[in-house]
């Protein structure tokens, strides 16, 4: 498991970070998000988006549940603040999403800890209690099986 941490002092550096996250991953990468609101979830998966699928507008999946992005590997853009079981997951096709080996980015994945696959990206955004711009992200590469080998 290898742990990055990265300091950003505004959104756009926040975006940016997730545009170099964006050049390491895979179809079939699971990226569970953890932060309170505000902290940033959605300006990195902005920003990781940019680079997987230019050119498409970006917003949070909050209503919606899941956003879909089109291009040469899909990505799919969850909000699990709403889910609490496995029945809700089941009612979103969330297991349908994994098979379709895209990339996934799960903001409040804190909601689905249970249910994360065995291999996924942990993306932890912080933000700084003195500075209200700057944000902390850790991100962790659980990888086990597969992704494992290949990293």
């Amino acid at each position: 498991m290898t742990t990055e941490k990265i300091l950003t002092r505004d959104p756009a550096e926040t975006e940016a970070a997730g545009v170099a996250f964006a050049k390491t991953l895979v179809p079939g990468d699971f990226v569970a998000l953890f932060g309170e609101i505000g902290a940033g979830k959605t300006a990195f998966v902005r920003g990781a988006v940019s680079y997987l699928s230019p050119g498409t507008r970006v917003q949070s999946p909050t209503y919606t549940i899941v956003n879909e992005y089109p291009g040469k590997i899909p990505v799919f853009h969850f909000d699990m603040y709403r889910i609490s079981d496995d029945d809700s997951l089941y009612g979103i096709g969330f297991d349908d999403y994994l098979e379709r080996r895209g990339i996934c980015f799960a903001e409040w994945s804190e909601n689905i800890g249970p249910w994360l696959p065995e291999d996924y990206i942990s993306v932890y955004i912080e933000k700084d209690a003195a500075h209200p711009d700057m944000r902390t992200i850790r991100i962790r590469r659980n990888a086990a099986g597969s992704r494992k080998e290949s990293l």
